[in-house]
């Protein structure tokens, strides 16, 4: 079976500029979405830059591989097709199949993500019930649930969505971690939760410590997000974007998309002190 594909991609050790990619019809990753993956911004054309962050992003991908029982992949392959692909795109999606193979794509990053970063998005709640994700300490395949989220947000006009579990405590939303500000510190869901140790997340999480201002963990009931003036998500594309208003209505909630705070969470992630 062969998709058609719109740009250069790595796959099983080679570079194919061709515009399909041939995979098996009862491949499992066809069948039931059985991969690992994840996706990482290339920064100034290299996979050796700090905010890359390319070890991270490989380290966790092989803590996943090896706590499901997955062939592991081949590091260096993996390095050779980045490296190979990196300069077609500066956003890479980087995905391990069950039996070793890897496939790397790529794509641009959203065109409208500077405004976002400066005005902030809208983010709607969505129903525990209907919408989750499978495994959420690993980054699998399987984003139905947060794919059929967005769909729903998009109706309400919203562009992104939280997630929460059946006590109606707020997990991440589809796509990245939350981070809310209570005046004196940031908050973050903890990953006992059932959320991804995102990349990002780590190291925000670090650099607020350096900062001298660590971060709070703990589950995000309802007592605890009346507390935030300010909320944002991160991830390793969009970096860090503040979330001003939560859905749905009319019991919609507004924050300060340009609170100082969110300074903080800069710093942290660049690792400066300004």
């Amino acid at each position: 079976m062969a998709f058609e594909t719109s740009q250069p991609h790595w796959y099983n050790g080679g570079l194919s500029t061709g515009p399909a990619l041939a995979i098996a019809p009862d491949d499992v990753a066809l069948l039931y979405g059985a991969t690992l993956f994840t996706t990482l911004r290339i920064y100034e054309n290299r996979l050796d830059h700090p905010l890359t962050q390319w070890i991270a992003h490989g380290q966790r991908l092989m803590q996943s591989v090896q706590e499901l029982g997955w062939v592991m992949p081949d590091r260096d392959r993996l390095t050779a097709g980045a490296q190979a692909m990196q300069s077609h795109a500066p956003v890479l999606r980087v995905t391990v199949f069950p039996d070793g193979r890897e496939l790397i794509t790529g794509r641009s990053l959203p065109a409208d993500l500077r405004d976002r970063q400066r005005r902030g998005v809208v983010a709607w709640v969505a129903d525990s019930a209907h919408y989750s994700r499978p495994l959420p300490q690993h980054k699998t395949g399987n984003y139905l649930g947060c794919w059929l989220a967005q769909q729903a947000a998009q109706r309400h006009e919203a562009q992104e969505v939280i997630l929460k579990n059946e006590q109606g405590h707020w997990l991440e939303t589809s796509t990245g971690t939350l981070w809310g500000w209570d005046g004196d510190r940031w908050w973050t869901p903890p990953l006992n939760a059932g959320i991804l140790p995102g990349v990002v997340r780590s190291r925000i999480w670090h650099g607020l410590a350096a900062l001298g201002n660590p971060a709070i963990e703990a589950p995000w009931t309802a007592e605890i997000r009346d507390r935030f003036l300010t909320l944002a998500y991160t991830n390793s594309v969009v970096e860090i974007v503040p979330l001003r208003a939560i859905l749905p209505t009319p019991a919609s909630v507004n924050y300060n998309p340009n609170n100082g705070s969110v300074q903080m969470l800069w710093d942290a992630f660049r690792g400066t002190n300004r």
